[in-house]
Protein backbone atom coordinates (compact mmCIF):
# COMPACT_ATOMS: atom_id res chain seq x y z
CA UNK A 1 0.00 0.00 0.00
CA UNK A 2 2.93 2.31 0.87
CA UNK A 3 4.43 1.68 -2.63
CA UNK A 4 1.11 2.13 -4.28
CA UNK A 5 1.12 5.27 -2.49
CA UNK A 6 3.89 6.20 -3.40
CA UNK A 7 4.60 6.01 -7.26
CA UNK A 8 0.68 7.72 -7.24
CA UNK A 9 2.37 10.58 -6.02
CA UNK A 10 5.30 10.76 -7.74
CA UNK A 11 2.91 10.19 -11.00
CA UNK A 12 1.25 13.25 -9.88
CA UNK A 13 4.56 15.26 -9.29
CA UNK A 14 5.60 13.99 -12.63
CA UNK A 15 2.82 15.50 -14.55
CA UNK A 16 3.06 19.04 -12.77
CA UNK A 17 6.60 18.92 -13.55
CA UNK A 18 5.62 18.73 -17.38
CA UNK A 19 3.74 21.21 -17.32
CA UNK A 20 -0.14 20.70 -16.57
CA UNK A 21 0.31 23.75 -14.60
CA UNK A 22 2.49 27.17 -15.06
CA UNK A 23 5.09 25.81 -12.36
CA UNK A 24 8.73 27.49 -13.46
CA UNK A 25 11.55 25.65 -12.89
CA UNK A 26 13.88 26.07 -10.13
CA UNK A 27 17.35 26.88 -10.84
CA UNK A 28 19.32 23.84 -12.05
CA UNK A 29 23.37 22.50 -11.81
CA UNK A 30 22.49 20.72 -15.29
CA UNK A 31 23.32 22.02 -18.65
CA UNK A 32 20.42 22.78 -20.74
CA UNK A 33 18.78 22.90 -24.23
CA UNK A 34 15.29 25.39 -24.25
CA UNK A 35 12.69 23.58 -26.82
CA UNK A 36 9.71 25.78 -27.62
CA UNK A 37 6.49 23.44 -28.01
CA UNK A 38 4.84 26.04 -30.70
CA UNK A 39 1.53 23.76 -30.72
CA UNK A 40 1.03 22.74 -27.23
CA UNK A 41 2.44 26.32 -25.49
CA UNK A 42 5.00 25.28 -23.74
CA UNK A 43 9.10 25.50 -23.19
CA UNK A 44 10.76 21.70 -22.83
CA UNK A 45 13.84 22.06 -20.72
CA UNK A 46 16.35 18.92 -21.68
CA UNK A 47 19.55 17.91 -19.74
CA UNK A 48 22.30 18.03 -22.58
CA UNK A 49 24.26 14.93 -20.67
CA UNK A 50 21.34 13.18 -19.86
CA UNK A 51 19.23 13.49 -22.80
CA UNK A 52 16.06 13.78 -20.73
CA UNK A 53 13.47 16.50 -20.52
CA UNK A 54 13.46 18.01 -16.66
CA UNK A 55 10.83 20.22 -17.17
CA UNK A 56 7.78 21.41 -19.45
CA UNK A 57 6.39 24.51 -18.98
CA UNK A 58 3.36 26.59 -20.58
CA UNK A 59 4.46 29.80 -21.62
CA UNK A 60 2.78 32.52 -24.38
CA UNK A 61 0.19 31.10 -27.13
CA UNK A 62 2.01 29.40 -29.84
CA UNK A 63 5.81 29.92 -29.28
CA UNK A 64 8.05 29.50 -32.32
CA UNK A 65 11.16 31.86 -31.88
CA UNK A 66 13.34 33.42 -29.54
CA UNK A 67 16.41 35.50 -28.71
CA UNK A 68 19.01 36.40 -26.28
CA UNK A 69 19.11 39.83 -25.04
CA UNK A 70 22.33 42.48 -25.39
CA UNK A 71 23.37 42.06 -21.55
CA UNK A 72 23.24 38.10 -22.00
CA UNK A 73 20.86 37.73 -19.13
CA UNK A 74 17.69 36.80 -20.42
CA UNK A 75 16.05 34.48 -23.31
CA UNK A 76 13.02 36.06 -25.04
CA UNK A 77 10.42 34.04 -26.12
CA UNK A 78 7.75 35.13 -28.60
CA UNK A 79 4.28 33.98 -28.77
CA UNK A 80 2.39 35.03 -31.63
CA UNK A 81 -0.98 34.25 -30.65
CA UNK A 82 -0.77 35.28 -27.15
CA UNK A 83 1.08 38.70 -28.31
CA UNK A 84 3.70 38.63 -25.32
CA UNK A 85 7.60 38.11 -24.92
CA UNK A 86 8.51 35.81 -22.58
CA UNK A 87 11.91 36.46 -20.47
CA UNK A 88 13.29 33.55 -19.04
CA UNK A 89 16.73 32.90 -17.31
CA UNK A 90 19.25 31.94 -20.37
CA UNK A 91 20.94 29.07 -17.74
CA UNK A 92 18.43 27.30 -15.61
CA UNK A 93 15.14 28.63 -17.20
CA UNK A 94 13.83 30.46 -14.46
CA UNK A 95 10.92 32.53 -15.13
CA UNK A 96 11.88 36.35 -14.77
CA UNK A 97 9.05 38.24 -16.16
CA UNK A 98 6.21 38.95 -19.25
CA UNK A 99 5.95 42.10 -21.86
CA UNK A 100 1.99 42.26 -23.13
CA UNK A 101 1.34 44.10 -26.62
CA UNK A 102 3.93 43.11 -28.72
CA UNK A 103 1.99 41.89 -31.77
CA UNK A 104 2.78 38.68 -33.46
CA UNK A 105 6.43 38.13 -32.35
CA UNK A 106 7.33 35.21 -34.98
CA UNK A 107 10.48 35.91 -35.13
CA UNK A 108 12.53 38.27 -32.87
CA UNK A 109 16.27 39.41 -33.29
CA UNK A 110 18.36 42.81 -31.64
CA UNK A 111 20.38 44.68 -34.15
CA UNK A 112 24.28 44.26 -33.42
CA UNK A 113 24.59 47.63 -32.49
CA UNK A 114 22.14 46.56 -29.00
CA UNK A 115 19.74 49.49 -30.19
CA UNK A 116 17.13 47.96 -31.33
CA UNK A 117 14.44 44.51 -31.17
CA UNK A 118 12.97 43.85 -34.41
CA UNK A 119 9.89 41.68 -34.71
CA UNK A 120 8.75 40.02 -38.37
CA UNK A 121 4.98 39.44 -37.73
CA UNK A 122 3.80 36.60 -40.08
CA UNK A 123 0.55 36.79 -39.92
CA UNK A 124 0.02 40.60 -39.90
CA UNK A 125 2.37 40.91 -42.72
CA UNK A 126 4.38 43.92 -41.03
CA UNK A 127 7.94 44.64 -39.24
CA UNK A 128 7.74 46.00 -35.55
CA UNK A 129 10.74 47.97 -34.66
CA UNK A 130 11.26 48.50 -30.67
CA UNK A 131 13.47 50.14 -28.51
CA UNK A 132 16.08 47.38 -26.82
CA UNK A 133 15.85 49.56 -24.09
CA UNK A 134 12.14 49.70 -23.16
CA UNK A 135 10.47 47.74 -25.50
CA UNK A 136 8.59 50.68 -26.59
CA UNK A 137 7.20 50.38 -30.31
CA UNK A 138 9.36 52.60 -32.46
CA UNK A 139 8.42 51.95 -35.97
CA UNK A 140 5.53 49.65 -37.24
CA UNK A 141 6.67 48.85 -41.54
CA UNK A 142 4.08 47.05 -43.59
CA UNK A 143 6.09 44.33 -45.31
CA UNK A 144 3.91 42.16 -47.14
CA UNK A 145 3.67 39.11 -47.58
CA UNK A 146 4.38 36.79 -44.27
CA UNK A 147 7.69 38.23 -43.20
CA UNK A 148 9.35 35.13 -41.51
CA UNK A 149 13.40 35.00 -40.49
CA UNK A 150 15.73 37.64 -40.31
CA UNK A 151 19.57 38.64 -40.30
CA UNK A 152 21.50 41.87 -39.83
CA UNK A 153 24.55 43.41 -41.14
CA UNK A 154 27.43 43.94 -38.92
CA UNK A 155 27.35 47.36 -38.63
CA UNK A 156 23.62 47.37 -38.18
CA UNK A 157 22.98 49.32 -40.76
CA UNK A 158 20.15 47.05 -42.75
CA UNK A 159 18.15 44.00 -41.31
CA UNK A 160 16.87 41.47 -44.21
CA UNK A 161 13.72 39.69 -43.82
CA UNK A 162 12.52 37.06 -45.94
CA UNK A 163 8.63 37.61 -47.63
CA UNK A 164 7.71 34.00 -47.18
CA UNK A 165 4.31 34.68 -48.74
CA UNK A 166 5.71 37.29 -52.16
CA UNK A 167 8.61 35.38 -52.56
CA UNK A 168 10.98 37.87 -51.56
CA UNK A 169 13.77 39.56 -49.47
CA UNK A 170 12.97 42.75 -47.96
CA UNK A 171 16.03 45.39 -47.29
CA UNK A 172 14.91 47.92 -44.01
CA UNK A 173 17.61 50.35 -43.69
CA UNK A 174 17.72 50.43 -39.43
CA UNK A 175 18.93 54.33 -39.71
CA UNK A 176 15.70 55.35 -41.64
CA UNK A 177 13.24 52.86 -40.34
CA UNK A 178 12.06 52.35 -44.00
CA UNK A 179 11.96 49.28 -46.47
CA UNK A 180 15.26 50.39 -48.87
CA UNK A 181 14.18 47.26 -51.37
CA UNK A 182 12.72 44.47 -52.29
CA UNK A 183 14.11 41.74 -54.37
CA UNK A 184 12.48 38.18 -55.81
CA UNK A 185 14.22 35.01 -54.72
CA UNK A 186 11.39 32.14 -55.15
CA UNK A 187 9.03 30.09 -53.73
CA UNK A 188 8.49 30.39 -50.10
CA UNK A 189 11.45 32.15 -48.80
CA UNK A 190 12.09 31.37 -44.43
CA UNK A 191 15.67 30.95 -43.50
CA UNK A 192 18.13 33.70 -44.32
CA UNK A 193 22.09 33.73 -43.22
CA UNK A 194 24.72 36.61 -43.78
CA UNK A 195 28.23 34.91 -44.81
CA UNK A 196 30.73 36.51 -41.91
CA UNK A 197 32.77 38.12 -44.38
CA UNK A 198 29.22 40.04 -44.95
CA UNK A 199 29.38 40.05 -48.68
CA UNK A 200 26.55 37.04 -49.41
CA UNK A 201 22.98 36.32 -48.22
CA UNK A 202 21.42 33.02 -47.89
CA UNK A 203 18.14 32.19 -48.62
CA UNK A 204 16.21 28.72 -47.87
CA UNK A 205 13.53 28.23 -50.36
CA UNK A 206 10.94 26.46 -48.34
CA UNK A 207 8.81 25.83 -51.56
CA UNK A 208 11.77 24.79 -53.68
CA UNK A 209 14.84 22.49 -53.34
CA UNK A 210 18.08 24.94 -53.09
CA UNK A 211 19.53 28.41 -51.10
CA UNK A 212 19.32 31.55 -52.96
CA UNK A 213 22.99 33.42 -52.83
CA UNK A 214 22.40 37.19 -52.81
CA UNK A 215 24.95 39.76 -53.19
CA UNK A 216 24.26 41.41 -49.65
CA UNK A 217 24.43 45.16 -51.18
CA UNK A 218 22.89 44.97 -54.42
CA UNK A 219 20.41 42.01 -53.51
CA UNK A 220 21.30 40.42 -57.12
CA UNK A 221 21.06 36.45 -57.54
CA UNK A 222 24.74 35.31 -57.76
CA UNK A 223 23.69 31.05 -58.17
CA UNK A 224 21.18 28.65 -56.47
CA UNK A 225 23.04 25.78 -54.22
CA UNK A 226 20.95 22.81 -54.71
CA UNK A 227 20.13 20.66 -51.48
CA UNK A 228 16.61 19.04 -50.96
CA UNK A 229 13.10 19.87 -51.28
CA UNK A 230 11.93 22.41 -48.46
CA UNK A 231 15.22 24.39 -47.70
CA UNK A 232 14.18 25.75 -44.41
CA UNK A 233 16.70 27.19 -42.00
CA UNK A 234 20.55 27.88 -41.09
CA UNK A 235 22.73 26.91 -38.51
CA UNK A 236 26.61 27.61 -38.38
CA UNK A 237 29.29 24.86 -37.62
CA UNK A 238 31.66 27.41 -35.68
CA UNK A 239 34.59 27.18 -37.72
CA UNK A 240 33.34 30.64 -40.02
CA UNK A 241 32.75 28.19 -43.36
CA UNK A 242 30.19 25.41 -43.45
CA UNK A 243 26.79 26.02 -42.56
CA UNK A 244 24.02 23.90 -42.36
CA UNK A 245 20.81 23.83 -43.60
CA UNK A 246 17.38 21.49 -42.72
CA UNK A 247 15.55 20.25 -46.00
CA UNK A 248 12.40 20.17 -43.91
CA UNK A 249 10.68 18.44 -46.85
CA UNK A 250 13.03 15.77 -47.73
CA UNK A 251 13.87 14.94 -44.21
CA UNK A 252 17.80 15.71 -44.58
CA UNK A 253 20.42 18.16 -43.81
CA UNK A 254 22.78 19.57 -46.06
CA UNK A 255 26.06 21.44 -45.51
CA UNK A 256 27.49 24.43 -47.12
CA UNK A 257 30.89 25.90 -47.83
CA UNK A 258 30.23 29.65 -47.07
CA UNK A 259 33.67 30.79 -48.84
CA UNK A 260 33.29 28.90 -51.98
CA UNK A 261 29.27 28.68 -51.82
CA UNK A 262 29.11 24.99 -52.88
CA UNK A 263 27.24 21.98 -51.67
CA UNK A 264 29.63 19.68 -49.43
CA UNK A 265 26.78 16.80 -48.48
CA UNK A 266 23.65 15.93 -47.31
CA UNK A 267 22.69 13.34 -44.67
CA UNK A 268 19.21 12.32 -43.48
CA UNK A 269 17.30 13.04 -40.46
CA UNK A 270 13.74 12.16 -39.91
CA UNK A 271 10.26 13.88 -38.96
CA UNK A 272 10.56 17.44 -40.56
CA UNK A 273 13.66 18.52 -39.38
CA UNK A 274 13.53 22.59 -38.65
CA UNK A 275 15.58 24.79 -35.99
CA UNK A 276 19.20 23.90 -35.43
CA UNK A 277 21.93 24.16 -32.76
CA UNK A 278 25.57 22.75 -32.65
CA UNK A 279 27.00 22.17 -29.26
CA UNK A 280 30.19 23.93 -28.02
CA UNK A 281 32.64 21.66 -28.73
CA UNK A 282 31.21 20.39 -31.95
CA UNK A 283 30.31 17.61 -31.48
CA UNK A 284 26.83 16.89 -31.74
CA UNK A 285 23.95 18.84 -33.25
CA UNK A 286 20.66 19.18 -31.89
CA UNK A 287 17.25 19.65 -33.68
CA UNK A 288 13.82 20.31 -33.63
CA UNK A 289 12.03 17.54 -35.44
CA UNK A 290 8.65 19.35 -35.92
CA UNK A 291 6.56 16.58 -37.36
CA UNK A 292 7.58 14.11 -35.19
CA UNK A 293 7.66 16.17 -31.88
CA UNK A 294 10.97 15.10 -30.57
CA UNK A 295 14.66 16.55 -30.72
CA UNK A 296 17.49 14.73 -32.76
CA UNK A 297 20.46 14.64 -31.49
CA UNK A 298 23.38 14.10 -34.46
CA UNK A 299 26.71 13.10 -34.14
CA UNK A 300 28.62 15.09 -35.95
CA UNK A 301 31.68 12.78 -36.85
CA UNK A 302 29.34 10.02 -38.24
CA UNK A 303 26.09 11.97 -39.48
CA UNK A 304 24.03 9.53 -37.74
CA UNK A 305 21.28 9.95 -35.94
CA UNK A 306 22.18 9.25 -32.03
CA UNK A 307 18.68 9.67 -30.47
CA UNK A 308 15.72 11.27 -30.06
CA UNK A 309 13.62 12.77 -27.42
CA UNK A 310 10.32 13.25 -27.01
CA UNK A 311 9.17 16.56 -26.22
CA UNK A 312 5.56 18.49 -26.84
CA UNK A 313 3.69 19.17 -29.90
CA UNK A 314 5.44 21.29 -33.45
CA UNK A 315 9.00 21.54 -31.62
CA UNK A 316 10.07 24.79 -33.52
CA UNK A 317 12.64 26.82 -32.20
CA UNK A 318 15.36 25.62 -30.04
CA UNK A 319 18.28 27.10 -28.09
CA UNK A 320 21.87 25.59 -26.43
CA UNK A 321 23.38 27.45 -23.68
CA UNK A 322 26.51 25.64 -24.70
CA UNK A 323 26.67 26.24 -28.35
CA UNK A 324 29.14 26.39 -31.07
CA UNK A 325 30.03 30.20 -32.43
CA UNK A 326 27.29 31.62 -34.54
CA UNK A 327 29.07 32.02 -37.58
Amino acid sequence: MKNMFKNKYLQISFAVLLGALPCWPLPALAQLAFVLNSNDDTLSLIDVKTYKEISRTRVGREPHHWAITPDDKSLIIGSVQSNDLTFVDPVTGAFQKRIDKISDPYQIGFSPDKKWLVSASLALDRTDIYSAGDYKLAKRIATPRGPSHMTFSADSSTVYITLERSNEVAFIDLGTQKVSAVHPVGKAPVGIWLTPDGKHLLVGLLGEDHVVVMDAKSGKIIKRITTAKGTHNFAAMGDKRRLLVSNRVANSISIIDMNTLALLETFPVTGGPDDMEVTADGKELWVTSRWAQKVTVVDLETRKVKLQIPVGRSPHGIYLRNHAPRE
